[in-house]
């Protein structure tokens, strides 16, 4: 993330700018950026979801949309596309035109190889509006959390076989299945398949935290893993870098895999159903080459076995307590 001095003459003072590159085709990205069916799966910061009202991607056309806050606020919004140049550009107006508030964007895509460099540049009506929407809606922040949301839509995008997904419903309140996945004391007498116990958690809950822990098999042995928290609105949803790990806490391979991907991403949904809740996990190789990927998706079948075992132990922890 940063701001550009040369930005172009009486402009930078009132402009946001803000650039990522993904690892992936530019085609591919540009393609998150002008679907519909994906573009509402990741727009805005870390907490909001999306639901649209009309969406026309074109020149000319609307996307008439309610972004939902993590604070159960809902947030009306208008996009209108003023140009799309597939699959360099897109250029959109932010709210009503006849608001005096409004703001433009132009967001590129440059070619770099296999990956792509995306720059977005929101422009101000003035400097004065510029740093109002900073102060009050901290939206730098909110501008690199949207990017990086988009990056890690389009890593799912990137999964041939698509995501592995699991669900289940449980007889207890989202609040209660919410806790039982973030705090360390609870999460040490289900977590892991049958047979497995958890001897160690040490959980940092907030973005950017981490929560590293030890898995200990029916034969004694031990194996560690490590999540880094990305997004948690509680008692929504849940968002993950997960992956193996050693005991000083550093990134290491599967130990019966050596291609399996070193990073995975995973939401984890809690969705509230009269008193019961459906949990949805959905996980998803993260920035992995196209032989991790390939092993993955190899191993969906497996994945289901073990984690309906581990949703199995959630199951009878959650009716004991």
């Amino acid at each position: 993330m940063g701001r550009k001095s040369d930005a172009g003459a009486g402009t930078a003072d009132r402009e946001i700018v803000i650039t990522r590159v993904f690892e992936a085709p530019r085609e591919m990205v540009f393609s998150a950026w002008t679907d519909p069916k994906h573009i509402v799966r990741w727009w805005g910061p870390r907490g909001f979801s999306n639901t649209s009202k009309e969406i026309e991607i074109r020149p000319g056309g609307k996307w008439v949309f309610t972004m939902h806050g993590p604070d159960g606020r809902d947030y009306p919004n208008v996009v209108t596309f003023l140009e799309i140049a597939a699959p360099e550009r897109i250029v959109y107006a932010h709210g009503d035109p006849k608001d005096a508030d409004k703001f433009g964007t132009t967001v590129t895509f440059e070619a770099q190889g296999a990956k792509t460099k995306v720059t977005m540049r929101a422009q101000f009506p003035s400097a004065a509006a510029r740093e109002q929407v900073i102060r009050d809606f901290k939206a730098d922040e909110g501008g690199k959390q949207h990017i990086e949301r988009c990056a890690e839509h389009v890593e799912r995008m990137k999964s041939a076989k698509g995501p592995f997904v699991i669900t289940r419903v449980f007889n207890a309140p989202r609040e209660k299945v919410f806790r039982a996945w973030t705090e360390a004391s609870e999460l040490q007498k289900w977590f892991g398949p049958k047979g497995f116990t958890m001897p160690v958690c040490k959980l940092d809950l907030r973005p950017g935290g981490v929560m590293h822990f030890c898995l200990r098999g029916p034969d004694g042995s031990d194996m560690w893993g490590k999540w880094i928290w990305k997004e948690i609105v509680a008692p929504r949803k849940l968002v993950t870098l997960t992956g193996f790990s050693d005991p000083a806490g550093g990134w290491t391979r599967h130990p019966m895999a050596p291609v399996w991907p070193l990073e995975t991403l995973s939401t984890t949904t809690f969705e509230d159903e009269g008193g019961k809740t459906r949990m949805t996990l959905e996980s998803t190789p993260y920035e992995a080459s196209a032989e991790e990927r390939a092993i993955f998706d190899t191993m969906h079948d497996s994945m289901k076995g073990g984690w309906t075992g581990t949703m199995e132990q959630l199951e009878a922890y959650l009716a004991g307590n």
